[in-house]
């Protein structure tokens, strides 16, 4: 079956084979949350992104196999309402950016800022700052190729900054320095809600979503 990121409440995960990783995707919860479950295929470890809700079908996700982090994106509620009794049972080490962690509701394990390397395995994911939808929302990159992205960046647009003019102008700046300046038109972006897009669909826009301020 070939991944296209297209998942449904109550649905099962897509699940996209690379080499050296296995991505599953699952929607969760009632806000449409995206929790992706990577594994890495030569140990089997696991990474887990936003423990979103529904902590019996992540679990179940994950199956008999361990997993090592958990990583929430950022701070807003509705992606770390499963946290708690994920990390409970799976003694996953939480990883969060310090501006969103303390607002979580149980203590992170790991902290990580821009330019930070997290591991699953044997690979090495990169931590990409996106400041403006919360002070401490990240992405995470893999390869230049395949970026996880919260809620900062979706088909259409970047993410909610309420209407504030100097978050928009910080999220939308580091969108394109940190994402569209520097991967290819090729690279896949998997977001925190909804389907998924590349940044070569959604590059031609970027002077639409400046000047609309959205």
């Amino acid at each position: 079956m070939t991944y296209t990121g297209d998942v449904t409440k109550g649905g099962p995960a897509d699940v996209r084979e690379l080499p050296g990783l296995t991505i599953s995707k699952l929607e969760v919860g009632d806000f449409g949350n995206n929790a992706y479950l990577l594994r890495c295929t030569e140990t089997g470890d696991g990474l887990l992104i936003d423990a979103a809700a529904e902590a019996d079908r992540l679990l179940g996700l994950m199956g008999d196999r361990p997993i090592s982090k958990i990583v929430t994106t950022h701070r807003h509620q509705d992606h770390w309402m499963a946290l708690a009794e994920v990390a409970g049972t799976t003694g996953a080490t939480v990883v969060a950016h310090p501006l969103d962690g303390p607002e979580l509701p149980v203590p992170v394990g790991l902290e990580v800022e821009h330019g930070d390397r997290v591991t699953v395995g044997v690979v090495t994911l990169e931590v990409v700052h996106l400041r403006g939808h919360t002070p401490g929302s990240i992405a995470l990159l893999y390869q230049d190729g395949h970026v996880f992205t919260g809620d900062s960046l979706f088909p259409g647009g970047v993410g909610n900054t309420q209407g504030d003019a100097a978050r928009f102008t910080q999220l939308f700046g580091d969108v394109k320095e940190r994402i569209f300046d520097r991967l290819p038109d090729s690279a896949w972006v998997y977001p925190g809600h909804g389907k998924d897009t590349t940044l070569g669909a959604e590059r031609p826009a970027l002077p639409e979503w400046e000047a609309r301020g959205w």
